[in-house]
């Protein structure tokens, strides 16, 4: 387990202008991928964003996590922090593998839309006319549930089959028989495409409709179309447990203010929709598929054109909170638009965020419950400049400064106007060892 300490001051890395332009950086250097991995000011973006993520994870005492940038088709930087079995010492790094869970949809959501390219499914069809057992009793709107309805989470379904598989410490996940058996005495909760309700129960019907129409298991199917053509070979739609790269899951903080190990499972008939095991590498791996795919012309198990359709919003809430796609969330930040997935599993918490216009991506993975997983990608997405530690919004902490002489600089005010003097003391190495502000180090 982590813990607390006091790190590094980041002064010796602030030399120069303190907001970074993010990855407006990429325009200006002409959108060289050599210009954004070798530039030193994304070199000390990177540097920070590691000071900021490593406090968070210690403050936060999460046992291990890594988390991985990509722009475009260029591997920015990865990283481990922490342990991934701390009660064996072992490091977490970014070969790691976690339960990605709700991660999962994304895959499954792919690997339907490669059947819709052949013709084998509409986005309009009715789940029983792939599903002769689908019997699940429907709260009638006039409008059916659709496939398109199970990927955006407009379907009106329960959030779950109906068993306590989340319930610890068995958690007794549901073969695919029992889940087709449960479902008959199941009832919908709304009429379908009126709300959107997030369901496991949905996406794990689209992997027996990819099941049902590719005349294979569904694990065969992905593995063949889309993981081994996409070269993900360490993601699997399966937990595992025994490989030696598999981290220790644990729980959230009790009130003892300690985290209790997770037990191991399957998710079973779950699987399409939250049973996968990955990497962050692997990850990003999927967010440079993309890229690349909206780029170029060709073909690379989906057409581009089918990406851009499952990245469209295709499911507005009411209320204007939710945006869907197919299979991916939807949303704004900061006034740009990311796509992309989190997952919350018993012992683990993970996200994938992506930027399709500007093409930063990262994702996070960690072996703890009680995490803000969305929170990491996001802030290594925005390539953030001085925060100080630790800090829920890392913006908020933002400081620039203007370079007087040697290692003194003075505070600029939000008017342009300067202010007080700050100076970066030095040991005899030359390192930073202070920041001086108002006398005080």
């Amino acid at each position: 387990m982590t813990t607390r300490s006091v790190l590094p001051p980041l002064a010796a890395f602030l030399a120069g202008a303190m907001v970074l332009p993010g990855w407006g950086l990429a325009q200006a250097q002409g959108n060289s991928l050599q210009a954004l991995s070798g530039h030193p000011r994304v070199e000390q973006a990177l540097t920070l964003l590691d000071r900021w993520a490593r406090a968070e994870l210690t403050y936060n005492e999460i046992p291990g996590a890594p988390l991985a940038v990509v722009h475009d088709q260029e591997r920015l930087w990865a990283k481990g922090w922490g342990m991934k079995r701390p009660d064996e010492n072992e490091e977490a790094t970014p070969r790691t593998l976690y339960s990605v869970c709700s991660i999962s949809k994304l895959f499954t959501s792919v690997a339907a839309m490669t059947l819709w390219e052949e013709g084998k499914i509409e986005l309009n069809d009715r789940v029983e006319e792939h599903l002769s057992w689908f019997a699940l009793e429907e709260r009638q709107s006039g409008l059916p549930l659709t496939l398109e309805s199970l990927l955006t989470h407009s379907s009106g379904l329960p959030r779950e089959s109906d068993s306590p598989y989340w319930s610890p410490p068995s958690f007794d996940f549901p073969d695919r028989q029992e889940i087709r058996t449960r479902i008959r005495n199941q009832r919908s909760l709304y009429p379908s495409q009126r709300y959107f309700q997030y369901s496991n129960l949905g996406l794990t019907l689209v992997g027996e409709v990819v099941a049902a129409t590719s005349d294979t298991t569904y694990s065969a199917y992905v593995q063949e179309e889309v993981l081994g053509p996409l070269n993900l070979e360490s993601t699997s739609p399966s937990l595992a447990w025994t490989s030696e790269r598999m981290a220790t899951g644990y729980s959230a903080t009790t009130r003892s203010g300690d985290r209790e190990p997770v037990p191991s499972f399957q998710t079973e008939g779950l699987a399409p929709a939250a049973g996968y095991a990955s990497s962050v590498l692997d990850l990003v791996e999927l967010a440079s598929w993309q890229f690349r795919l909206l780029e170029g012309e060709s073909e690379e198990v989906l057409r581009p054109s089918t990406l851009r359709k499952m990245h469209n919003v295709h499911w507005v809430d009411p209320g204007w909170d939710v945006h869907w796609g197919l299979g991916f969330s939807v949303w704004r930040a900061d006034e740009k638009t990311y796509v992309g997935h989190g997952g919350n599993c018993p012992g683990f918490r993970s996200h994938l965020a992506l930027r399709p216009d500007e093409k930063p991506g990262a994702a996070f993975a960690a072996n703890a419950n009680g995490t803000d997983s969305q929170k990491f990608t996001e802030t290594a997405i925005q390539i953030l400049a001085f925060v100080d530690l630790p800090t829920d919004d890392p913006l908020e902490g933002l400081e620039e400064l203007k370079h007087v002489e040697g290692n003194t600089f003075r505070r600029v005010r939000e008017n342009d106007e300067l202010a007080e003097l700050v100076r970066f003391r030095t040991d005899d190495s030359g390192r930073v060892d202070a920041l001086i502000q108002h006398s005080n180090a």
